[in-house]
Parts: C-alpha cells; sequence; structure tokens
C-alpha cells in the first residue's frame, strides 16, 4: 500500500504532504520506518519528513483507537475547566491523553484550540465537536461509543 501511495503521488507538487497525508488516512499512522522509507521513495531528507510528521498534529506515529476523543486545552477552554472532563476520562477508560484502550476502541488526545472558544470547554469525539461540556456529563460521551460499537 505505501508503494502504491507514493507511486501515485510522487511527481505532484507537494507530494510531501499529499504522501503523508494518504499515509495517514489509509493506515492510521505514520511509523519512524515508514517515514524513513518515505524520505528515500522521495529523495528527502529524514529530518525533513519527520519535521513535518511531528509538527502537524493531525499525524500519528502510532496506532490509534477506532474512536478519537480530543479535549481542546486552549485558554477558553482551560480556564473553562477542561481539566475535569479530562480527569473524568482518565478515571472511566483507565489510560492518559496520548494513549489508546487496550481493546483499541478509543484514543485520548490534548489538542490546541480548534476554533469554538465561545463554546468552551470543547472535546472533539471523531470529527464531532461537542461545546460546553459538563463533567457530570461527559461519561455519557464515553458510554455512547460504547453502547454503538456493541451493536
Amino acid at each position: 500500500m505505501i508503494d502504491q501511495i507514493l507511486e501515485e503521488n510522487k511527481s505532484l507538487v507537494g507530494a510531501t504532504m499529499v504522501v503523508l497525508n494518504e499515509l495517514q488516512e489509509k493506515i492510521g499512522f505514520i511509523s519512524p520506518a515508514m517515514q524513513a522509507y518515505v524520505a528515500e521513495k522521495l529523495g528527502e531528507p529524514i529530518s525533513r519528513i519527520h519535521g513535518v510528521v511531528s509538527f502537524y498534529s493531525f499525524f500519528t506515529t502510532t496506532p490509534r483507537g477506532k474512536h478519537t476523543i480530543k479535549f481542546c486545552v486552549g485558554t477558553a477552554c482551560y480556564v473553562s475547566g477542561i481539566n475535569q472532563i479530562i480527569d473524568k476520562a482518565k478515571q472511566i477508560l483507565g489510560i492518559e491523553p496520548g494513549e489508546t484502550t487496550e481493546d483499541g476502541l478509543i484514543t485520548l488526545e490534548l489538542c490546541r484550540c480548534v476554533g469554538a472558544c465561545s463554546q468552551a470547554p470543547v472535546v472533539v469525539v471523531d470529527d464531532n465537536v461537542h461545546g460546553r461540556v459538563q463533567p457530570n456529563r461527559f461519561p455519557r460521551v464515553i458510554q455512547d461509543i460504547i453502547k454503538n460499537e456493541s451493536e
């Protein structure tokens, strides 16, 4: 699959970003070994590929869960109590931000401002933005994910 993505995109302007986006989308992560392979095939220094992967928060170097819960830790969300919501998630799932549940179902992540400051505190579940999240109601979000997966 990696060779196919490289072959289809290597001659494009901005091939590095296109290839990395395709890898992230289709494989779910871009390991250090994959970064080295892409660098070799595109004739780029590994430092450039790694720099791109580590700079953009949407690239990951390890597999994510089937569902991703991102907690905005920007200023508005921070002062609105996002840490209480993060603590609830850690307590319920038994993992820290940056980790994935053992069953591979949920990954917790921290992110900077998602542009919904008026809705703080904000949690992004997969691609769905949840605003004005309350710590006592947040467990329902996790329960819904688990329930939907078991159906």
